[in-house]
């Protein structure tokens, strides 16, 4: 009898450690990532996204909520990582309770879509955009424009500005180039994801903005590259600092970040000196915790985060990114990015060689 119980007790013991492994097993075929934020890449990651689920069966699911609700997600631990266009500055990173690190993932255009039918093509230099976008210039067929545009028939009709109303990393992005260019604009308006405009109209997101142009004639905003290129949403040409006018292409984009990079990745692009360069253009960001132990995250989650953004900076995913009229990310910054993700813990262990 005694031997019995004995062999007994191991089998129930054996059927344990079975369990407890198809339990640990089942768990980590469970894991599933979250993201939300900008919706500037938000073409790129949709496809990006579906495509790593496809491969590796590794649900992931992201939400475009704008930079500014990326960024607050991942400040209030509800999501995996957070994504925006606009990177940390130094005093955001010291209102941080963790190390917030970023991660490059590709770079876009911001692009000056306007509503005007029967005109495919307008020029826009430094000075016009500030007059337009101060609220200065108020009609098409004002003589600054149809000095720019001598060979084209403008019409009669009132601007109607439109500019974001949420959050917005690619508000910062249009708002960094114009302080640049615009000494008033610089003093008035300023830099920001969130701004006090001076006229326009206010929508949410990039489809937002899109959606309020392509449905009113005379309307005139910023968008990212993508949102334009999907809606057929005629785009102007833009007087970059070399002084020359130039469309957003895979090439002129790259062109932007021809300069150095730092370490940590956190650089604007804007007004590049590269007489080649699309003038609007810059990187977008995954933000994340540098130790990844956090409110109960497993070991599993972690890794998988890691796993993911490794492969989202690889050459596989930033021909998705080509695919959708992102320019893919320069050597420089693939390599940085590769040495930040190495830094990633969980408890003090790096998750990645």
């Amino acid at each position: 009898m005694k031997k019995l119980i004995i062999l007994l007790l191991a089998v129930v013991l054996l059927a344990s450690c079975g369990n407890n492994q198809s339990k640990e097993d089942s768990s980590s075929k469970k894991v599933t990532l979250t993201a939300a934020g900008a919706t500037f890449p938000m073409p790129f990651y949709n496809l990006a996204f579906k495509k790593y689920t496809k491969e590796t069966g590794l649900l992931l699911t992201y939400g475009g909520i704008g930079s500014g609700g990326g960024i607050r997600s991942l400040k209030d631990q509800v999501v995996d990582f957070g994504a925006t266009d606009a990177f940390l500055s130094d005093e955001d990173l010291k209102e941080m309770t963790f190390n917030a690190i970023h991660i490059p993932t590709c770079i876009g255009a911001v692009v000056i879509a306007y509503n005007l039918p029967g005109i495919d093509e307008i020029k826009l230099s430094d000075q016009l955009l500030e007059d337009i976008f101060m609220g200065k210039v108020t009609n098409w067929n004002d003589s600054k424009i149809k000095k720019a545009n001598p060979d084209v028939e403008l019409p009669d009709t009132k601007i109607t500005v439109v500019h974001r109303s949420d959050g917005s990393g690619t508000t910062f992005i249009f708002s960094d180039y114009m302080s640049k260019i615009s000494t008033e604009w610089n003093e008035q308006v300023g830099r920001g994801k969130s701004l006090q405009w001076p006229t326009g109209l206010g929508a949410k997101g990039n489809p937002g903005v899109a959606g309020t142009i392509s449905q009113t004639e005379g309307a005139v905003g910023y968008i990212g590259s993508e949102y334009a290129f999907a809606q057929k949403i005629s785009y102007a040409l833009v007087q970059n600092q070399a002084g020359n006018y130039i469309k957003p292409t895979i090439e002129s984009i790259s062109a932007s970040a021809q300069g150095a990079i730092p370490a940590d990745t956190r650089v604007m692009l804007t007004n590049s000196s590269d007489p080649n360069a699309y003038p609007i253009s810059g990187f977008t960001w995954v933000i994340l915790y540098g130790e990844q132990a956090y409110n109960g995250r497993t070991k599993a989650q972690a890794t998988e985060t890691a796993k993911f953004l490794q492969w989202l900076i690889s050459p596989e995913a930033q021909s998705v990114a080509q695919s959708v009229n992102y320019a893919p990310l320069p050597a420089k910054a693939v390599e940085l990015s590769t040495e930040i993700l190495k830094s990633i813990t969980y408890e003090g262990q790096p998750l990645l060689n």
